[in-house]
């Protein structure tokens, strides 16, 4: 089978895997690795391409697009302390203590490389933190910080792994050296992606042109990502910076229509490629363990578990001294509760494992191969035991007592909040209609108010009939000066009272869908 047969057919497959895995309401990442390695071991069906580095940009871009695009500028923003702390200085902790642990197991590994390893493995996974995080139900502070986390450092975990191949490459490497790499990553990456992201936020506010908006978002990633890394800045971080600036006007933007066809499309295209990503990282773990030396395959076990243990500790206890040091000064301060729920979340996913294909077969003229080998199938295991570990997350917040309980009465309170800003505008309606010489009908006035009143009480029944004529055409009036007012004071709550975007997003999106069902159904006048 060619590459492009092969590489068809496994997005086919990983798409048919990931759809019975919903289907059947399970986690669709293990999975998809496990049919991955199903179908890496049979000597027939797709075969992953004999370089995966080459699908590294088309696949990894779009996916943390995608995944940013889903989060929150200002939830993040609120969080920025802890966010910030996990996603930058465990990085750099969990990276060098991965490193000195796995020269101690490998000494024959270069330095360089054992630090490349941490670097590949230190950042937790965008797509498989949300989707573990979401199914355990945790309170939406701890799934802010924990997505916001997962976004950002995978710029910080991609850029520790360029400084520690430069230093392969060139035998050594100093401390300035590496901090200015840092540096220019950083900054070169939040300056492209924050650059390119306003100027299509200009865009979408100048035109109306729903279709070329969301044409221009839908291949954005590709651009921010390629300019950023031509500067030496971090492509990943470019990504999420233009995509949280993006998603910040869509969500702010109430006249943007294309909102809901943007979010549906984006949605589909991050499962395509969270899939295939899973799908192929399973497929190319027969080919790397087959790869693996006698002396490799016997180390492999200690390599792997090693990693694990240290990964475990070194997460647990930063996040404990990230907690205790900022329990009285953080303004969202975090309890021992939830340092266990953020010590215990630390899914990697498809982003290490496409990293890891980025190490070079040679370095300098000098053959690397065999550790290639041994460290691309530490990468894919660990990888795996964190997937095979990451529904543990629901048990140990339970067992802690770290539930949604508070959330569930935000919620309440918001829902009742709408209802009363929806009576507030019928009633400036109605009093519109009179100052205007063209009242409402005494009947459409009523059947909207009551079905508002049934949304605030579930125990009051609304009139199910259907008005016809002209009373139709003013309850229609009615409802859709409702829905618009709604939209408003749902953003003014996330602007002027702090009302989380993981709250605004869901109830927009349901106001979103109310208006485009009533603008479908608009009565001939």
């Amino acid at each position: 089978m060619d590459i492009s047969g092969g590489l068809l057919g496994a997005i086919v497959l990983a798409i048919i895997v990931a759809a019975f895995a919903r289907w059947r309401g399970w986690g669709v990442a293990l999975p998809l690795l496990g049919a991955g390695v199903v179908i890496g071991f049979l000597p027939f069906g797709p075969t992953a391409p004999e370089n995966a580095g080459e699908v590294f940009l088309l696949i990894l871009a779009p996916l943390v697009f995608g995944e940013a695009l889903s989060a929150s500028f200002i939830d993040i923003r609120r969080f920025r302390r802890p966010i910030l702390a996990l996603a930058i200085g465990l990085v750099v902790v969990s990276s060098a203590a991965v490193g000195a642990v796995a020269q101690a197991v490998v000494p024959e590994l270069p330095l360089s490389l054992a630090f490349a390893l941490g670097a590949i493995l230190s950042p937790t996974d965008a797509v498989a933190v949300a989707s573990v995080a979401k199914r355990a139900a945790l309170p939406r502070s701890i799934v802010t910080i924990l997505e916001g986390e997962s976004l950002v450092n995978d710029g910080t975990g991609l850029t520790l792994l360029r400084v520690a191949l430069t230093a392969a490459a060139a035998g050594a490497f100093s401390a300035g050296e590496v901090l200015l790499v840092l540096a220019q990553s950083v900054l070169g990456g939040i300056i492209v992606g924050a650059a390119i992201g306003f100027a299509l936020v200009w865009v979408m506010r100048h035109t109306r042109d729903d279709l070329i908006v969301n044409c221009l978002i839908l291949i954005v990633p590709f651009p921010v990502y390629l300019i950023a890394e031509e500067i030496g800045g971090s492509g990943i971080l470019a990504v999420v910076a233009a995509a949280l600036i993006i998603a910040n006007q869509m969500l702010s933007d109430r006249r943007f229509r294309g909102r809901m066809a943007s979010v549906a499309v984006w949605r589909q295209i991050t499962f395509i490629l969270s899939a295939f990503a899973f799908f192929l990282v399973g497929m190319e773990i027969p080919s790397t363990l087959g790869a693996l030396s006698e002396e490799d395959r016997a180390r492999l076990p200690v390599l792997v578990i090693a990693v694990l243990a240290t990964l475990f500790l070194a997460r647990a206890l930063f996040v404990l001294a990230m907690v205790l040091l900022t329990r009285r000064s953080s303004r969202e301060r975090l309890g021992l509760r939830e340092a266990v729920v953020l010590a215990w979340a630390g899914a990697r996913g498809p982003v290490s494992g496409l990293a890891a294909f980025s190490l070079p077969v040679v370095v300098g003229g000098i053959g690397l191969l065999p550790e290639r080998n041994l460290l691309l199938a530490t990468t894919f295991l660990v990888v795996a035991a964190t997937l095979l570990l990451a529904p543990t997350l629901g048990p140990v917040a339970r067992l802690v007592r770290l539930t949604q309980a508070a959330d569930e009465g935000r919620s309440r309170d918001l829902q009742a909040a709408l209802a009363a800003r929806g009576l507030e505008a019928l009633d400036r309606a109605v009093e519109q209609g009179y100052l205007d010489h063209a009242p409402y009908e005494p009947e459409a006035e009523h059947a909207v108010r009551d079905r508002l009143i049934a949304s605030l009480h579930p125990d009051v029944a609304a009139d199910p009939a259907a008005p016809e004529g002209l009373l139709a055409s003013q309850v229609w009036q009615l409802e859709r000066a409702i829905i618009i007012a709604q939209q408003e004071e749902l953003l003014r709550l996330r602007d002027e009272e702090g009302l989380s975007d993981a709250m605004v997003r869901p109830v927009m999106h349901e106001l979103d869908l109310q208006l485009a069902a009533l603008n479908t159904r608009k009565p001939q006048t």
